[in-house]
């Protein structure tokens, strides 16, 4: 580290006696009051200011960038008041005394227009927390310009200095690239965000085919990001040969899964064998593919669940992809008669009743076909196509329903199990019989 400390000390105390100074001057406290009384009417305004202004109705028929412009300064409107009345102050003093007895009221009126910008610019980004952080963060940087210590507070923050690998690294080059590695990203993410609607939009596009081409655009964005970021800062990408090495270690020892995910992700995206919209199921979950991210799929269920199924399980585990060459199911239907019943009549019945549910595919007939002469009774096996698996057990539950009332109208009946239980001794002294339907 190359701090002068002799420096540092003068600096301290240049800065004790001037703010010193100023406090022992009777016009010190004079602007102190102004700048407490400008606080608390800014803080009135702004509360009357919300209570009687619509925000969902401010400056409808305004075009875009000033709709915008007018509901980040009533969001803000009270900083906005608190400016105008300290640059007012400001004004009166300068024509009344000396311009060096207003100067707080001249840095607070700086403070208050620097924090309005950086509002206004920074509304424009939808992450709360990157918002909070480049505010802040550029509002110091304001605050110390204004108050004429930024070369100070910059020469100190790099003289702090630590030699990694040839690389030298200071909190100043670090908070450089941080800032200009936000400012990247956050323009990388609103190209990207470009480049996917109108992929997105591309009709002659296979959904796979999309999504593969947002993620190579996204990543491809990202890195050429980075490098600009870490380049214009002035660090040499030669010397993170150590911090790649690291990572490579790194993905040796504990990212094999993520990356087993993001290289699974790649090749699902490659081969179709899933794609955005399929009706899959894996394992105990069915579901629709509502999305395909670098890590999991997210499959809907329907009933408001999504799961997050790795990119890995897809390709090492069974997979039932409903939709992926044809959208044609086939429904089946196991139900069973008394031995009472025509077992024709009853295939006739069910087919008749397959083929009118308006789901049914018009150009398939359904089949009907005797499987079982079973203790309790005979079993049949119906089956018919429809169009779409979205829907099967509704299907289903609606084919049942009409075969039910079918079998009441031609007097067929549903066997059920009997069971004899015979009971002896005990406080009962005569034998019983009773039957128990389940």
């Amino acid at each position: 580290m190359d701090l002068n400390w002799k420096d540092v000390l003068e600096s301290i105390q240049m800065a004790a006696r001037s703010v010193g100074a100023e406090v022992a001057s009777p016009w010190f406290y004079l602007q102190f009051g102004i700048i407490l009384a400008a606080a608390g009417l800014a803080y009135a305004a702004d509360t009357a200011i919300h209570a009687r202004v619509d925000m969902s109705s401010l400056a409808m028929r305004w075009p875009l960038p000033l709709r915008h412009f007018a509901r980040v300064m009533v969001k803000s409107a009270s900083t906005a008041v608190f400016a105008v009345l300290m640059i007012t102050s400001r004004i009166v003093m300068w024509h009344a005394t000396w311009p060096s007895r207003s100067y707080l009221i001249a840095v607070s009126a700086k403070l208050a227009l620097a924090w309005l910008v950086i509002r206004l610019v920074t509304s424009v980004i939808d992450n709360a927390f990157i918002v909070k952080t480049v505010s802040i963060a550029a509002w110091v940087v304001a605050a110390l310009s204004i108050i004429g210590q930024l070369d100070w507070a910059a020469d100190t923050l790099d003289a702090y200095a630590v030699v990694v690998g040839g690389l030298r690294l200071s909190p100043l080059l670090l908070i450089k690239a941080g800032a200009l590695l936000i400012v990247a990203l956050w323009l990388t993410n609103l190209a990207g965000n470009f480049a996917e609607s109108r992929i997105n939009r591309a009709t002659d596009l296979t959904p796979s085919i999309q999504v593969l081409l947002v993620k190579i655009i996204r990543i491809g964005l990202m890195v050429t990001a980075i490098v600009i970021a870490l380049g214009a800062v002035g660090i040499n990408l030669s010397a993170l040969a150590v911090f790649t090495g690291a990572a490579g270690v790194g993905i040796g020892l504990g990212l094999q899964k993520i990356v087993a995910n993001f290289i699974s992700g790649l090749i699902l995206l490659v081969d179709k064998s899933v794609k955005p919209g399929d009706l899959v199921t894996i394992g105990d979950n069915s579901g629709r593919i509502s999305a395909m991210k670098t890590r999991y799929i997210s499959v809907a269920a329907g009933d408001g669940r999504e799961f997050l199924i790795p990119n890995e399980d897809l390709v090492t585990q069974k997979v039932t992809n409903w939709t992926y060459t044809d959208k044609n199911t086939l429904v089946k239907i196991a139900f069973s008669t008394n031995y009472d019943a025509n077992p024709r009549q009853v295939c006739k019945l069910a087919i008749t009743t397959a083929a009118a549910h308006p789901r049914a595919t018009k150009g398939r007939t359904p089949n009907c076909i005797l499987t079982e002469f079973a203790e309790a009774g005979m079993k049949f096996s119906l089956t018919f196509w429809i169009a779409d698996p979205d829907g099967m057990d509704n299907v289903k539950s609606d084919v049942m329903l009409s075969l039910w009332d079918a079998f009441k109208q031609e007097g067929i009946r549903v066997p059920y199990p009997v069971r004899e239980l015979r009971i002896r001794g005990g406080a009962l002294p005569v034998e019983s019989v009773v039957e128990v339907s389940n």
